[in-house]
C-alpha cells in the first residue's frame, strides 16, 4: 500500500523496499526514523524551492547516509560518509542503476557533513543535506509548516533524547577512528564524549611538515601548536 506522509509519498518500488528493510535491519530505532525523517524533510524541501528530484534516489541517500556509523559497514580508517556511501554504491548496483545515478547517491552520502558544498550539486545531494539539516539542528525550522512537522514526527517519532542519542550515534561510529574527524564536524562529537580527544590542528600540519621554508619563530611555533 502505497504510505503518504505529509503529502509526500514513499518510494514502494521492490529496491526501495528492499533498502528500507535492510536499514531497519541494521541501524537501531533511533537512526531508521531519522534516516526516514531526512527524507522527508529533504523532499518537503524540494516541493517547496520547486526543485526537479529523482525521490528513489534521495530515498537511497537518506536512507544509507548514516549506515557507516554501524557495524558491517563501518571501516577501520575511511570517513563514516565514505563509508555509507559506499555502502549505497554496491546496494544500487545490485538494482541496475546508471553510474551518474549513483554518483548523486554517493555524492549525498559523502557530503552530508560538509557544509556550503551540497546546496550547489545535484538536488539528490543537496535534498539529503537540506533534510540531516533540519532533523539535527532544524535549520530552515519555521519553513516547514507545523502540520508538515507534526505528520512526519507522527509517523517517525523522534525519541525525547534524540538530540543526545544522536549525538552518542555519531560518538560510537566514529570513535575507533578519530583521525577520520580531522576537517568535519564530528571532531566536535569526539570532543563532547571521548576522553583525551586531541583534535588534529591545520595549521601545527603546516607548520611542522617537512618542508624546510617553513617560519622558525617562536611565535610561530606557539601559534601552530593544537
Amino acid at each position: 500500500m502505497v504510505k503518504i506522509i505529509a503529502g509526500i509519498k514513499i518510494p514502494d518500488s521492490q529496491m526501495a523496499r528492499d533498502a528500507t528493510q535492510l536499514v531497519r535491519d541494521t541501524e537501531s530505532d533511533l537512526l531508521f526514523n531519522h534516516s526516514t525523517r531526512v527524507f522527508l524533510f529533504g523532499a518537503l524541501t524540494g516541493e517547496r524551492k520547486k526543485m526537479d528530484c529523482n525521490l528513489e534516489l534521495l530515498y537511497i541517500g537518506a536512507m544509507f547516509h548514516d549506515m557507516g556509523l554501524v557495524s558491517p559497514y563501518s571501516s577501520k580508517g575511511d570517513r563514516f560518509e565514505v563509508d555509507g556511501a559506499n555502502a549505497a554504491r554496491t546496494f544500487l548496483q545490485g538494482y541496475g542503476i546508471n553510474d551518474s545515478e549513483i554518483e548523486q547517491v554517493w555524492d549525498s552520502i559523502a557530503l552530508h557533513t560538509t557544509p556550503g558544498i551540497p546546496q550547489h550539486k545535484k538536488p539528490v545531494v543537496a535534498l539529503v543535506t537540506a533534510g540531516v539539516e533540519m532533523d539535527v539542528l532544524g535549520l530552515e525550522y519555521d519553513k516547514f509548516s507545523t502540520e508538515q512537522r507534526e505528520a512526519v514526527i507522527k509517523a517517525h517519532p523522534r525519541e525525547s533524547n534524540f538530540k543526545e542519542g544522536i549525538i552518542d550515534a555519531f560518538a560510537q561510529g566514529t570513535m575507533h577512528k578519530p583521525e577520520t574527524t580531522f576537517g568535519n564536524v564530528k571532531a566536535d562529537v569526539l570532543a563532547l564524549k571521548l576522553p583525551n580527544y586531541h583534535r588534529v590542528n591545520f595549521c601545527s600540519l603546516i607548520l611542522g611538515s617537512a618542508w624546510s621554508d617553513g617560519c622558525k619563530t617562536a611565535n610561530c611555533l606557539i601559534h601552530g601548536k593544537a
